[in-house]
């Protein structure tokens, strides 16, 4: 039988017409009541599992859609969601909406965790987030003030060079150019994790998002075991600003504001910001000078260019200096003058008004977002970044000339990011890119000190400070025990000086996607594959004059480090891979479960010392979390909960101690293995238009584990991690009755309470906290929703407590303390405009 190719092919073709004819394209603009587009509004059709977000004209397109009737939902933060049914039909329909604004809604419930636009409570990761407004009605501009109200976060600030970040256990505060922070710190997606340049003040913010976890998938090679994303205000399609002033005890002085403008009508807009925040010193010095202060002047600019409907580019760049006294590390073994060692009271430091730090930090990112088409959009991040601090402190807490330290630490970055975002619209989406980062860095640490005290400190015991006075001894003993050294004259003033250096490259490949399975049902994979190659090094320049007490250290011709004879340098090329595998299971419409199985890894550290060279192994940790999100109310209630273990390998920690043979060490060591279980339950409720509560609670168990990975018993077994209270909460609302149509006033009373903590992994109970709680309290008036006035007043009782314990004295058996905040009070004003 001959067959007619012909009459096959057009019966073919004919079948296929009538099958795209049986498909629809659904398309549209949103906008608010005013006619204005609202950028990033959702589209979804949930029961075929097609979704979209409008582009930067307000315009929407969801393909291949098969004839039918569909309820469409669209949803855009602030305003009133809105369901429809249409009848789709033929093969291209337009559907515009517009969108009231919503009464009221919780602040902060939108996050870019997976680099896309999401509901918190659809993102299958334990995260906390905080929009500008709730930051901004507590009153925080500082990172430890912030982490108290995050359920498993918790910062310690000895001082903006010099902070402490733990995540549900893990410590992240080293300052050696070196090491890789555990945890990652990131501001509109650039690292700036750090440490000596991680701090940066919390103004004119739109969101700050906390992840626990793993998150070197998100947050590259440095988020070991969580990243805090500080996300900024960008300049807007508007004329807006604002400006506050506030004053109060310890001569406090605040003054912190926005402008916002178009330059270009509809294509370029202007934002500058900033902030001026100071006051004296809490802890008297009586060799001079206050310590525990506070100097900040901070300012920003962006820019947002629309190139065109689909493309836009913003240009942001902050600047930062930071001035403030001494930190008062006062000694628990010796009182000053009059006085006692309680912490909260007086000290007497040597160098008086000499203490202090002076850091600047400044950078330059430039953010371009361009849709390639409607499954496809791109996003190029480019950032340079660098910060100078040098910090001047007296280690032993005293009046004696003998441990006065300066740590100057200079680093520089430069990173490029390009990351492709796709959604098919119908089931799949996410992200694939790469990244390229570089940073060099030193830390350096002149040592100066007078071995006439130094003697009194190392060789005789409980002399150093008789009676407030500091002992000094001309000569070493006339004792055979001092052996050759015996009667030896000893110096009143010698410097020598440490520097350690950093210098990586490393290059990333990264991707990351969720698949529906069903409506219901959503299945997460990511990895990121990371080449770097590290450099280190470490110069110890000898004393200005040989050092005599060196002799007993194996030191000498230095008095505490022990010399390099020039700079001793290694370089290592490493590779790895990190990952997340999760899961998302929608109940209802409000509640979601989650599950996540993710690795993650601290990069190897290179060990160079004045003798040998060697290779720590890379920090890894496998998590396991589960929990469950919600959302009800019209996005007015959310309640989340989650459980998680971690299992550590080659656990990290850095301990300092004064070696027989080797002076002062402070270097990272590799602990063995550790483990971390805990849960964390959060809850917000907007209850009226301007009124909400919060509350949440965490609870941490991270110790050491009795044996490391081959069986032995390890140093530091059963020991509960630095800085991790087993216990933490926050609780707090912000009532705004209205008075009249002219006058609301405002209450905003805050507590936190952090359970007992240790500040070293040796866990010595001297070296500790109690647990505490402190009640922080705003109040007063608006007028006209655009003046304010209002009273402010932390540590409502002056509880007294400390922050760090330990430090560089401990080394030297004579630990220091740092005094906790005590009541500050004050007034603030505002005027919007």
């Amino acid at each position: 039988m001959k067959v007619n190719y012909y009459f096959i092919l057009l019966s073919t073709l004919w079948f296929f017409t009538i099958k795209a004819q049986e498909n629809s394209t659904l398309n549209g603009i949103i906008t608010d009541e005013s006619g204005k587009p609202l950028i990033g509004a959702s589209i979804n059709i949930n029961t075929i599992s097609k979704n979209t977000i409008t582009d930067i004209a307000g315009s929407y397109q969801l393909q291949n859609i098969k004839f039918g009737t569909y309820t469409i939902q669209v949803a855009y933060l602030g305003y009133e969601s809105q369901k429809i049914s249409i009848s789709l039909n033929q093969s291209e329909t337009t559907q515009n909406f517009i969108l009231k604004e919503s009464s009221f809604q919780l602040d902060g419930i939108i996050v870019t965790a997976q680099k896309r636009e999401q509901l918190n409570k659809d993102v299958p990761i334990a995260i906390t987030s905080y929009g500008g407004k709730f930051i901004e009605n507590l009153g925080i501009s500082e990172y430890d003030a912030f982490s108290d109200y995050v359920p498993g976060l918790q910062i310690q600030i000895q001082s903006v060079n010099n902070p402490g970040i733990v995540i549900r256990g893990i410590t992240s505060d080293s300052g050696d150019s070196r090491v890789e922070p555990r945890v990652s710190i990131f501001q509109d997606g650039v690292s700036i994790s750090k440490s000596r340049g991680s701090v940066v003040e919390l103004f004119d913010i739109e969101r700050v998002e906390v992840l626990k976890g793993p998150q070197g998938t998100l947050f590259g090679r440095g988020a070991q075991i969580g990243a805090m994303h500080i996300i900024q205000n960008k300049a807007k399609n508007e004329n807006s600003g604002e400006l506050k002033i506030g004053t109060g005890n310890y001569n406090q002085f605040s003054v912190n504001g926005f402008v916002n403008t178009s330059l270009i009508k509809d294509k370029l807009f202007v934002r500058v910001a900033g902030i001026l925040s100071k006051r004296d010193g809490f802890i008297e010095n009586r060799s001079g000078g206050n310590l525990n202060g506070k100097e900040t002047l901070a300012f920003r600019t962006s820019l947002k260019y629309l190139m065109s409907d689909k493309t836009s580019l913003d240009l942001i760049a902050n600047w930062q200096q930071d001035t403030p006294p001494g930190t008062g590390f006062k000694s628990g073994t010796y009182a000053p003058l009059g006085g006692t060692t309680n912490p909260n009271t007086f000290a007497d430091l040597e160098r008086g008004t000499e203490l202090g730090i002076d850091r600047k930090v400044y950078g330059l990112t430039a953010i371009l977002k361009s849709e390639i088409n409607p499954n496809w959009d791109m996003t190029a991040t480019t950032a340079y970044r660098e910060f100078k601090s040098d910090e001047a402190f007296d280690a032993d807490g005293t009046a004696a000339p003998v441990l006065y330290f300066r740590e100057i630490a200079e680093g520089k970055q430069f990173s490029q990011e390009m990351r492709f975002n796709f959604n098919d619209k119908n089931k799949l989406s996410g992200f694939v890119g790469a990244n390229v980062f570089y940073e060099k860095g030193s830390q350096a640490v002149p040592f100066e000190v007078n071995e006439q005290s130094y003697f009194a400190l190392l060789a005789a015991r409980n002399t150093l400070i008789v009676n407030g006075v500091p002992t000094l001894y001309p000569n070493i003993p006339n004792d055979p025990a001092f052996g050759p050294l015996a009667g030896a004259p000893l110096l009143a003033f010698n410097k020598e000086k440490s520097t350690n250096f950093g210098e990586n490259y490393s290059g990333d490949i990264f991707a990351d996607a969720s698949y529906d399975l069903t409506d219901k049902l959503t299945f997460t994979l990511g990895v990121r594959a990371t080449l770097e190659n590290s450099n280190a090094g470490l110069e110890v320049q000898n004393a200005d004059q040989p050092g005599v007490l060196g002799n007993f250290l194996g030191v000498f011709p230095n008095n505490l480090f022990a010399p390099t004879n020039g700079k001793r340098t290694a370089s290592e090329t490493f590779t790895s891979a990190v990952g997340r595998f999760a899961i998302n299971y929608d109940i209802t419409d409000h509640i979601t479960l989650f599950g996540n199985v993710a690795r993650g890894r601290r990069p190897n550290v290179i060990n160079v010392t004045a003798k040998t060279v060697n290779v720590l192994s890379d920090e890894t940790v496998w998590s396991y979390e589960f929990g469950a999100k919600s959302l009800f109310l019209n996005n007015r209630l959310q309640f989340d909960i989650n459980a998680f273990i971690y299992d550590y390998s080659n656990f990290q920690t850095t301990i300092a101690r004064l070696d027989e043979q080797n002076g002062l060490v402070i270097q990272p060591n590799d602990s063995g293995s550790a483990s971390t279980f805990g849960f964390e339950t959060a809850l917000q409720y907007q209850f009226t238009k301007n009124s909400s509560f919060f509350v949440n609670y965490a609870y941490i168990d991270a110790a050491f584990d009795e044996t490391d990975s081959d069986g032995n018993q390890q140093q530091l077994a059963g020991n509960t991690f630095r800085l991790t209270p087993k216990h933490s909460f926050s609780v707090g609302f912000n009532y705004n009755p209205s008075v009249n149509t002219i006058l609301d006033l405002y209450l905003r009373p805050s507590y936190t309470y952090k359970s007992k903590v240790f500040f070293e992994e040796t866990n010595l109970p001297n070296i500790s906290q109690a647990g505490y709680g402190l009640l922080n309290i705003r109040t007063g008036l608006t007028i006209r929703k655009k003046h304010e006035i209002g009273l402010f007043m932390t540590n409502l009782f002056d509880k007294k407590y400390i922050i760090d314990a330990g430090n560089t004295g401990g080394a030297f058996g004579i630990p220091t303390f740092i005094a906790g905040a005590p009541q500050f009070y004050g007034v603030q004003m505002a005027v919007k405009f």
